[in-house]
């Protein structure tokens, strides 16, 4: 499948992936945003094979560099809403928030609903852990520090969480941190993702969404918990739910069903 890159004038940078006559928006995790090379990119695109056979070209893309100290999750999603007006005529027929990504959708879905057919959350609510802050702390601290080891063997928390892991960690977090020699996110935008994280409470906002949203959450996971997310469909007026059994965060974010969910909750906006 073809990948075209590029970057706006806004400093948000894209992948783009099919040309079908209507358009998803993908907003990725974090903190940090990459456009998918390499294997990232071969997942995404067998990922994303269920979406470009309904018909839709998927923009992925990553958060504005260079943004200042205190820039929050809700800035980001109005620096979204600014793109769609500049390069997209006003609207799209929807977007897709990944986790962090997640985060933002919901302020896109309560605050600039009228840009978008349907809002997709996967592995996300309105509140995360604070098991979940934490580890994305140290992440984003350890990468923007440049120490890439130190990050890969955070990271390697988010698939082996528990004390009785850290030796797997130890094993596997070196490997892991090659993987960020290569970040296009600057250290300083990575520090103020997650301080926006951090701050990061959307609870207030759920009930002013008038869009049909769609929740994939996993049973398992750390960063979101069953409790808030069954609090966060009950206050989102129009929510189907989809829960992934025996999964935890990255494994649910991973799973090549969701690709198929989110293009049967598509089609259903005709």
């Amino acid at each position: 499948m073809k990948q075209e890159t590029g970057r706006f004038a806004s400093g948000i940078e894209y992948a783009r992936y099919g040309d079908g006559p209507r358009t998803l928006l993908w907003l990725g995790g974090g903190p940090g945003s990459e456009v998918p090379q390499g294997l990232m990119g071969r997942m995404m695109t067998k990922q994303l094979a269920p979406v470009l056979e309904a018909g839709f070209s998927v923009w992925m893309l990553t958060r504005r560099r260079d943004m200042a100290p205190g820039h929050s999750v809700a800035d980001m999603a109005d620096d979204y809403a600014r793109l769609v007006e500049d390069e997209f005529e006003g609207r799209v027929d929807g977007v897709l928030g990944l986790s962090y990504g997640g985060m933002i959708a919901l302020y896109l879905a309560s605050r600039h609903g009228p840009r978008f057919g349907r809002v997709v959350v996967a592995l996300c609510a309105g509140e995360i852990s604070d098991w979940g802050r934490d580890v994305d702390r140290r992440w984003a601290e350890a990468r923007a520090a440049g120490r890439t080891a130190e990050a890969g063997t955070v990271m390697a928390e988010y698939f082996w969480p528990g004390d009785d892991r850290r030796r797997v960690r130890r094993v596997v977090g070196p490997l892991l941190g090659r993987l960020f020699h290569d970040s296009q996110t600057s250290g300083a935008d990575l520090l103020v993702e997650a301080a926006a994280e951090m701050a990061f409470d959307a609870r207030d906002e759920l009930a002013a969404i008038d869009v049909p949203v769609l929740l994939v959450s996993a049973e398992e996971d750390l960063f979101f918990p069953p409790e808030v997310i069954e609090e966060t469909v009950a206050r989102i007026p129009d929510c189907t739910h989809i829960r992934y059994a025996g999964m935890g965060h990255m494994r649910g974010a991973m799973n090549n069903r969701l690709g198929r969910d989110v293009a049967e909750f598509l089609r259903a906006a005709g």
